[in-house]
């Protein structure tokens, strides 16, 4: 096994005998063989793209089989191998109907019949980028392709929802198809690292559509972090749509919903605030769930990415949706009967409890409406800096960083934040500004297009570029999603980022030294009191 595209891969290098997700090796083994599979499939495509044969098929099976790639979503080798043998099947009917026969490491892969045989060409093949290149090339082909998982995964989110865009899977034919391209020089992977952040900033685009257009704009709202008695359902990971449905069928039965992880800013969509069982927030962050899986007492829904292996106390109350897969752990799609028998058969919460609340809904309408008032806060001197702190949380340690940077921050600053780091500090009180909350939560990591447009429509009213504005990025890093994000802010031409807790390590010292001669990419310090004096220009204070 070796694994090193989250942050807590072992060591600070690779994962090489388990995954410190909980992935087995056989599962590692048959992600590789069904990224390698899906090059084979992209090389097909894009020749039979070229004779005008319908790909739409093999484009969404791709990007929904690279999203199951993800850290934490898919530990069920049976599925993994289902979509091997699918990505030959869609690989061959695009031969036939192209009539197209093309050289490739992978194009005329034939997978064993059995799971246990395919595990063996997984780890015979190898890694799905190119081993025999140098180094830096390699760290250059993996950021590329899992910036593109990140890409996949809002894809996923967005088609689901009716809003597609063919140019995002063609860049994602490309970009596989790339892997096979021995005459690409490291200048050819820089510009396909920067083009996948190009290319998510419009994935990102599609989701913010889909969700705005279904749910309605968020609104500012409080929301509950204690319970109230009766049957409970926790929804965790990121859907939308399923959180919809499972709204609906749980109405007038007497359970109320809560979230948890990157589910909390859901509260703040019209389209879903309006169940008057959409409750409250129960936990925190993803690698909690342990913990809090095992208290909440009511059955457990958990959707895309962020699942954690279950623990035996909550494993007969836990079910999955969409792309996520666990040995044992039913899977409902769309249909959710059996978590609604498992609530009602459940205790659920005894009493109500009031453990305070805390408010979202701060995406880009609401921050835009309030622009004048932000504008005129800048210029008379109320506000002097903002600091947009977001990304993935995680358990290694080192992140406690993000906790005192937001603590620390002058009163004359505003943190805006989004994804699951923000859950070192969501419900810390810090105040207001002339009105204006100092903590603006932005939403989930799949908000990070609300954040960008916010940033580009303040630089366009202070008429000066981004990189101009008193703002400064302080980000936090987990999986892949976050890769893309960070391409996408590389491609707009954004510097100075400091990101952390650790580097990645599929980056080489050399590809990292481009980062920082072109963009002032730079880890997080030790010290976030330093970190802060040096970015608010106090050097003396940080010596």
């Amino acid at each position: 096994m070796f694994c090193n595209q989250c942050e807590q891969t072992a060591r600070g290098e690779a994962c090489t005998t388990v995954g410190v997700c909980g992935k087995k090796e056989d599962v590692a083994a048959l992600q590789d063989l069904l990224v390698n599979a899906l090059r084979g499939l992209a090389v097909i495509a894009i020749a039979a793209k070229e004779r005008d044969v319908d790909t739409s098929e093999a484009a969404r099976f791709t990007s929904d089989s690279l999203f199951t790639t993800l850290t934490n979503v898919d530990f069920d080798a049976a599925s993994i191998a289902e979509k091997v043998d699918e990505a030959v099947r869609l690989r061959e009917e695009l031969k036939c109907e192209a009539c197209t026969e093309l050289p490739g490491a992978f194009v005329d892969l034939t997978p064993a019949t059995t799971v246990e045989g395919m595990v063996e060409q997984g780890m015979e093949a190898g890694s799905p980028w190119d081993t025999s290149r140098d180094a830096d090339i390699q760290a250059l082909q993996q950021t590329t392709l899992y910036g593109l998982k990140g890409v996949a995964a809002y894809a996923h989110h967005a088609r689901i929802l009716g809003q597609e865009d063919a140019t995002v899977y063609a860049y994602q034919f490309k970009a596989l198809a790339a892997l096979e391209a021995t005459s690409l020089t490291l200048q050819d992977w820089v510009a396909l690292a920067l083009e996948c952040g190009e290319v998510n900033l419009r994935a990102m685009e599609l989701l913010d559509a889909a969700n705005t257009r279904t749910y309605g704009h968020p609104v500012p709202t409080e929301v509950p972090l204690g319970h109230r008695a009766g049957h409970a359902i926790l929804i965790s990971g990121h859907d939308l749509r399923d959180l919809q449905l499972l709204l609906e069928q749980t109405a007038s039965k007497g359970i109320d919903v809560y979230t948890h992880g990157e589910m909390l800013p859901t509260h703040a969509y019209p389209e879903l605030k309006k169940h008057p069982h959409f409750f409250g927030h129960y936990g925190t962050a993803w690698q909690n769930q342990h913990k809090e899986f095992e208290d909440f007492p009511g059955a457990i829904l958990m959707t895309t990415n962020c699942l954690m292996p279950p623990r035996d106390s909550y494993r007969d109350r836990l079910f999955t949706s969409g792309v996520v897969h666990f040995p044992g752990i039913p899977h409902v799609e769309g249909d959710f009967h059996a978590v609604v028998e498992k609530a009602l058969a459940m205790p659920g919460f005894a009493e109500e409890t009031d453990a305070g609340s805390v408010l979202v809904g701060f995406g880009r309408n609401t921050v835009l409406g309030v622009a004048p008032q932000v504008i005129d806060a800048v210029k008379e001197g109320a506000i002097k800096h903002f600091f947009l702190v977001g990304g993935c949380d995680g358990a290694k340690p080192g992140r406690n960083y993000y906790t005192d940077f937001v603590e620390q921050a002058p009163d004359d600053t505003v943190v805006l934040t989004l994804a699951c780091g923000k859950f070192r500090f969501f419900d810390k009180q810090l105040g207001d500004i002339g009105g204006i909350p100092r903590l603006l939560d932005v939403g989930q990591c799949n908000d990070a297009y609300s954040a960008v447009q916010i940033t580009v429509a303040l630089a366009d009213a202070f008429e000066v570029g981004v990189n101009d504005l008193p703002l400064s990025l302080v980000l936090s890093w987990y999986e892949q999603k976050a890769v893309a994000i960070l391409l996408t802010l590389l491609h707009l031409g954004i510097t100075d980022i400091r990101l952390g807790p650790t580097l990645p390590a599929f980056i080489t010292p050399n590809v990292l030294q481009v980062l920082v001669d072109a963009f002032g990419i730079k880890p997080i310090g030790e010290s976030a009191a330093k970190d802060l004096a040096e970015i608010l220009g106090r050097k003396e204070e940080a010596a």
